[in-house]
């Protein structure tokens, strides 16, 4: 028993506590350093392999080598004791599945511990970016590891060394719109490794990646560059910033007024103009509408009444926009009242006068709705969603026999 509560708070050095804050950075890189120690290198994960492959217990399955548990605890015993974590009954259990001897395949457990290892690593890697060592990452801190990852990544040796920054900029938005969507200005190193954000841009090592994957992957160089194109393309005026009419060209060019209005009343602007920061947290709401942080964002521009959540007057006065936009293009206006029936319909709210946030996520129709709002063309696919479907299915029934 103590005779008195040990001391378990330590306050943090302030900026001008010299000693102490360098004391503090040099104790944690040998921490980090100690830890990087432990995990098992390319050699000893590769005298694991031999070992597993060694004490497999037959009979085999197809070309999957098997190991029960008897002969996974003797290899456990000789692999040293790095390996000693990984050897427990509780990851075992973990991997059992429908073998009829009770076995788990080698393959499994092996790509178990290497994913280990590597989320170990890539831990510890970013964890020296952490400059006040409180376990987030701050923008400033994330940009620092991205910029010294590109020369890693095969993928992006075509990249001029001038357009790094921007490269660099475009990346980090996606961590910080995704995983600090009530922006703080720092993300949980926990949460980057959680999310997929870390593969994607680590799949740039690979030299053989497919045409498809490269435009599929935010990350990737083309991604990048047509991002970053398209922006170029909208400022006309050439001053590095978008106006309200330069962005109103964006995509279709069918975004309503009213929708863009409330875009520069909400996001930060600088002399009334939007900067390419900004944009890439409208183009990430715009390509990702299904997501709980892009629903958030879009909400944020659509409760104009500032009540967090929408009523009639609000689907109102912005389905008013998309009417205009159909006279203009020689259409008949759809009725208000149909359309805020369907919404209604669609999204089955808790309260039954009232669309909250919640209620857009949780009835999967969050992105159908903002489209009905906000987007001509997203109102007109809607519209005829019953036609195109049709003519998909032509189209299909059409290539196949041929």
């Amino acid at each position: 028993m103590y005779k008195a509560i040990p001391k378990f708070y330590y306050k943090l050095p302030n900026e001008d506590e010299v000693l102490l804050q360098k004391l503090r950075e040099e104790s944690r890189a040998v921490f980090l350093q100690r830890r990087s120690r432990e995990l098992l290198d390319n050699d000893e994960l590769q005298s694991l392999w031999f070992l597993l492959d060694k004490h497999h217990t037959p009979p085999v399955v197809g070309e999957e080598q098997m190991i029960n548990y008897e002969d996974f605890l003797k290899v456990g015993k000789q692999a040293g004791a790095k390996c000693k974590p990984f050897f427990t009954a509780m990851v075992f259990a973990k991997l059992l599945q429908t073998d009829p001897y009770g076995r788990i395949s080698i393959m499994q457990f092996f790509n178990y511990v290497m994913r280990k290892v590597w989320l170990h690593q890539t831990r510890i890697g970013l964890s020296l970016y952490d400059v006040a060592g409180q376990g987030y990452l701050k923008e400033s801190d994330l940009e620092n590891y991205i910029l010294e990852l590109i020369p890693t990544l095969p993928q992006l040796d075509g990249l001029e060394k001038s357009f790094y920054s921007f490269y660099v900029c475009t990346a980090v938005r996606k961590f910080f719109f995704f995983l600090d969507p009530l922006r703080t200005g720092k993300v949980k190193i926990q949460d980057i490794l959680a999310c997929s954000f870390l593969d994607d841009l680590l799949e740039l090592r690979d030299e053989e990646l497919s045409k498809e994957m490269q435009e599929s992957n935010w990350f990737s160089a083309p991604s990048a560059l047509r991002v970053y194109g398209q922006y170029l393309n909208l400022d006309k005026d050439h001053n590095g910033m978008l106006s309200k009419e330069e962005l109103a060209r964006y995509g279709t060019g069918t975004l309503t007024d009213v929708f863009l209005d409330r875009v520069f009343q909400e996001c930060l602007t600088y002399d009334g103009e939007m900067d390419y920061k900004t944009y890439l947290d409208f183009v990430l709401a715009l390509e990702n509408r299904k997501e709980p942080q892009a629903l958030q964002y879009l909400f944020r521009l659509l409760d104009v009444q500032n009540k967090g959540y929408l009523n009639v007057f609000s689907l109102n006065y912005f389905f008013r926009a998309i009417q205009e936009q159909m006279k203009l293009h020689g259409q008949e206006p759809v009725s208000f009242h149909d359309v805020k029936d369907e919404i209604f319909d669609m999204v089955k709210p808790t309260d039954p006068l009232r669309l909250t946030l919640q209620d857009l996520c949780n009835s999967g129709q969050g992105d159908t709705v903002v489209s009905i709002l906000i987007d001509l063309n997203g109102f007109w696919t809607y519209e005829n969603r019953e036609v195109l479907v049709v003519e998909s299915d032509v189209s299909v029934s059409g290539d196949s026999e041929v």
